[in-house]
């Protein structure tokens, strides 16, 4: 069956064809019941093979991970940079006008609820992974990694620790938490949410492929690149509450000292678990937005607690001279391509690293981000998610990263002797958080009331992250149904939880992030499918709307 293609490219049929793909009744009633079984067993196949050799599994994980790196890091930079370029593009031209929905459509949600999403399902829990390790790690100079740990501080000749390096460190975080990371999520929310609300296609991967393809993306070409979506999402939050109960644990045993090992980060992992599913459960406009929101209000004391309660004057300065150092080199950055071998390996050891999480992440969140942006114009999409999330992150990690990185540089022992630089040289990243934190507030009261607000932080951002991902790849699944069969959302919510459970005693959650980070090259592909597709079919669109109508052309 072929569809009606309306004036500017849309189609007419999508109806029809979702019908003949769902199941009609049973247990897989409004489901793709083909895609469905296919995506659990593969991911049972994978646990099953992962968990039952650990070893194995790391070593060819790591090998793909490292060939990739190796082989295919100017690919990633190029891809993330050219995404960049079109982002502008798009709030500079005549496009950027086009709504995400029909001419008269409207936002949702409110700016601030749309924010407090965006935020919190985008990244949340990462940067109080990482808000304090990683400007930490740039400002040691020891090498202890067998590569420069800021290469960058290096060049400009800041290699001492000290105020310049510190700078440099708050630097190279934004340029792996800012523009380049986001600028991959607008691309593929924007094209979903545009093929959805624009052109009326499911809410799916596959619909981006509609411009190239047509009503092929109905076929199995659709099937196998939505289940890559699925498998990545269930992997990616899998990988990451593995990770952030490993620092909720940690958060734990300082305030009520239970043990942060194997046994305890399960039990979070089961309460988390069944949190998500009652949040996603409830829908987007509840549970998910509820708990976003309040993410953001706690966000805000915790912030301002560091900023008021350490070197405030010191922060506010470091913070705008590493902003403004930042904006005057990201494009450079994000363009260089180190020949020496050590800087060369730190680069695929952090920056390609880093754009193969975010490319691997983007379809998942990119998704979230489209089903709550209807109505809203694409210059308005670009805008508020490549600039608010990014500018808040800034804040943050200005805050808490200088923080840290003043007690290291005011240290009673000399430069580099607190204690934080020893605590990410060891790898023990969940600890650093919170020992930056005693530095302000000591191990009293007060201490303890700032830990509480960080491990529910914690606790509350990775819930809106599982549960918009169960939300996401049980819409996936239905072919776009903003309101998919409640039965669904309990299993991938189970099975989420599940695979972090089993990967964490297995010892195979390292495995799992390799590989993660591996299926960034085939998805990079799609998501590069995508942009040329939504360009495409803007341009359509334009030509159509500038060429008369047979009516017109006859009244001339």
């Amino acid at each position: 069956m072929s569809s009606t293609q309306n004036r500017d490219g849309g189609t007419q049929s999508t109806s029809v064809f979702k019908a003949e793909l769902l199941a009609k009744s049973g247990l897989f009633q409004d489901m793709h019941k083909g895609m469905t079984v296919s995506a659990a067993v593969l991911i049972l196949a994978f646990v099953l093979f992962t968990g039952t050799n650990t070893e194995l599994a790391g070593s060819i994980f790591g090998a793909a991970r490292g060939w990739i790196e190796s082989t295919f890091g100017w690919y990633y930079l190029v891809t993330v940079v050219l995404l960049i370029a079109v982002c502008f593009y798009i709030v500079v031209s005549p496009h950027g006008s086009v709504r995400l929905g029909d001419d008269d459509s409207r936002p949702e949600f409110s700016n601030f609820a749309w924010f407090s999403m965006l935020f919190s399902a985008g990244i949340g829990i990462g940067i109080l992974f990482f808000g304090v390790a990683e400007p930490i790690f740039y400002l040691d100079n020891s090498g202890a990694f067998g590569y420069p740990n800021n290469p960058y501080a290096d060049m400009a000749g800041a290699a001492a620790i000290g105020h310049d390096r510190a700078v440099d460190a708050l630097r190279v975080t934004y340029f792996h938490w800012g523009f380049h990371g986001w600028a991959v999520y607008v691309i593929v929310g924007m094209s979903l949410a545009y093929f959805a609300y624009r052109k009326k296609l499911p809410l799916a991967l596959r619909s981006c492929l509609y411009p190239f393809i047509g009503d092929r993306i109905y076929g199995p070409i659709g099937h196998v690149v939505d289940i890559l979506g699925v498998m990545g999402c269930v992997f990616g939050v899998a990988t990451s509450l593995g990770l952030g109960v490993s620092q909720m644990a940690v958060g734990l045993e300082r305030l009520i000292s239970v043990d942060s090992g194997t046994n305890t980060q399960l039990v979070l992992i089961a309460i988390i678990s069944v949190l998500s599913i009652m949040s996603a459960l409830s829908g987007v406009g509840r549970g998910i937005k509820i708990i976003s929101e309040w993410n953001i209000v706690v966000s805000v004391l915790v912030i301002a607690f560091f900023l008021f309660g350490g070197p405030t004057a010191w922060l506010l300065s470091v913070f705008a001279e590493s902003l403004g150092d930042y904006l005057a080199n990201f494009v450079q950055m994000g363009l260089w391509f180190p020949e020496e071998e050590g800087p060369a390996a730190w680069q695929n050891g952090w920056t390609v690293f880093y754009w193969g999480w975010w490319l691997a992440w983007a379809p998942f969140v990119g998704l979230f981000i489209a089903r709550i942006s209807r109505g809203r114009t694409l210059r308005e999409f670009v805008i508020g998610v490549l600039f608010v999330p990014t500018l808040v992150i800034f804040v943050w990690l200005g805050i808490f990263g200088g923080t840290a990185l003043f007690q290291e540089l005011n240290a009673a022992g000399g430069a580099g002797s607190a204690g934080l630089i020893d605590l990410v040289k060891a790898w023990n990243l969940p600890a650093a958080l919170f020992a930056s934190s005693d530095g302000i507030a000591g191990d009293g009261t007060l201490g303890w009331i700032i830990s509480a607000m960080m491990v529910f932080l914690l606790l509350s951002w990775f819930i809106t992250s599982s549960d918009s991902s169960t939300l996401v790849l049980t819409t996936i699944l239905s072919l776009g149904n903003e309101e998919p069969p409640k039965i669904f959302r309990i299993f991938w919510g189970i099975v989420i939880g599940l695979v972090a459970a089993v990967l964490l005693v297995a010892g195979g959650l390292s495995a799992l992030q390799t590989a993660n980070i591996a299926a960034a090259l085939p998805l990079s592909v799609i998501i590069l499918l995508m942009t040329a597709g939504v360009l495409k079919s803007l341009i359509q669109e334009r030509r159509a709307k500038d060429q008369p109508t047979a009516a017109e052309s006859e009244a001339v």
